[in-house]
């Protein structure tokens, strides 16, 4: 028995979600991916890839039909970059694999494309921004870095309403690119997307998650490798509040040898009801020798009511790798740590901000887009004052 069979027999042993059947615990790369919706059922919440997720919320991304509105999206681009509107099947480097993802491949029109030439070098980024105007709709983007390249791409997402999406991003040879997805939907919106990513031979990819606001946020993203020497560096940041839920699902399929994989995700939370959900999966095939790969979650739960789920997978079927490995964890506000920096003159509400700062500051000092990072400390100095706020008025 392969290692990845063990692991799924082991899976499957009392795997339950409540009254009735267990539900099997299929291997991450055994999961169906297709561009028709019909290989899709509407989930009911007690499949795997949906039980954290709240799906009586996105029953109108469910429908099988063509969205209200079309979500306005602007690129701006320096010189050189071509941007264009090509066919969904143009690239394929995205295999839906998930009911919505396939339906906003089919109903998403117009793709939009962002080329950046081969041994470009960028000193300033690409911006697409994406604003949903109140509607259902969806969106369908892709990213290609010529061979050899040097690039920053920026998606921000703003606005109102449902919106479902389709991120297809390919590293040409040797290129080195950088994809920041920004999500600061209004407090009722909806996004749910997909984000793959393939890497040439030598090719290095960032990719950043950052999440910062909407009802319900579920970003999906996928790696895999088309040559040798790949590296992918995949981080994210969340700080989700009452009443949000923000998930982050993560696939990283080493297939060829010598690359690596990096994965740090971090997330604070306050606020009843407020909700966080990760699931890191690696898969390592028996071909892909040399891997190294690590993936770690932390999560920082500030007041009660609030809940982090974290669900790291690891399956290896070599042993002939460089490492591989994974940890999560997640804990409340250290209270040690309030009291060293109350000790020395520090207020109370001033050292909680400090304590939950440098919780991120690892991970923010590695965006490396100084408007991001700025804009990232703004805002969750925001959510802090907040938190301290609700902290304040449940002791009165």
């Amino acid at each position: 028995m392969s290692a990845t069979e063990t692991l799924v027999a082991t899976g499957n042993q009392g795997h339950s979600h409540g009254p009735g059947s267990p539900v099997p615990l299929q291997a991450r790369s055994e999961r169906t991916t297709s561009y028709d919706v019909a290989d899709f059922p509407v989930p009911n919440g007690r499949e795997e890839e949906w039980r954290f997720t709240p799906v009586k919320a996105l029953k109108a991304l469910f429908a099988d039909e063509a969205g209200t509105e079309i979500p306005k999206i602007e690129a701006t681009a320096p010189e050189g970059v071509v941007v264009e509107t090509i066919s969904a099947d143009a690239v394929k480097a995205l295999t839906p694999q998930d009911r919505i993802a396939a339906i906003a491949w089919k109903y998403a029109g117009d793709v939009q494309a962002v080329r950046i030439p081969v041994e470009a070098e960028l000193i300033e980024p690409v911006h697409v921004n994406v604003t949903g105007l109140g509607g259902r709709g969806f969106g369908h983007l892709v990213i290609e870095a010529g061979r050899h390249s040097r690039a920053t791409v920026i998606i921000d997402h703003t606005g109102a309403g449902e919106y479902g999406a389709c991120v297809e991003i390919v590293v040409g040879d040797g290129a080195e690119l950088r994809v920041v997805s920004i999500q600061q939907g209004d407090t009722e919106s909806i996004h749910i997307a997909q984000h793959d990513a393939v890497l040439g031979r030598d090719a290095k990819l960032n990719h950043v998650a950052v999440t910062l606001g909407g009802k319900v946020v579920r970003l999906s993203t996928n790696v895999r490798y088309a040559g040798p020497g790949g590296d992918a560096n995949l981080l994210g940041v969340l700080f989700a509040e009452s009443g949000q839920h923000h998930e982050n699902r993560l696939f990283v399929d080493h297939e060829a040898v010598n690359c690596k994989s990096n994965v740090l995700y971090k997330g604070a939370l306050a606020g009843e009801a407020a909700r966080s959900v990760w699931i890191g999966d690696v898969l390592i095939r028996a071909a892909a020798e040399g891997t190294n790969t690590f993936e770690l979650n932390r999560n920082l739960v500030l007041t009660e009511g609030a809940r982090a789920d974290s669900v790291p997978n690891l399956e290896i079927e070599t042993g002939e790798i460089e490492g591989a490995g994974h940890a999560s964890a997640t804990g409340r506000f250290d209270d040690e740590q309030l009291f060293y920096l109350q000790a020395r003159g520090i207020p109370e509400d001033a050292a909680r901000r400090l304590v939950v700062s440098g919780f991120f500051n690892d991970i923010i000092g590695r965006i490396g887009v100084p408007e991001v990072t700025d804009h990232l400390h703004e805002v969750i100095e925001q959510k802090l004052a907040r938190t301290a706020a609700l902290t304040e008025a449940t002791k009165a």
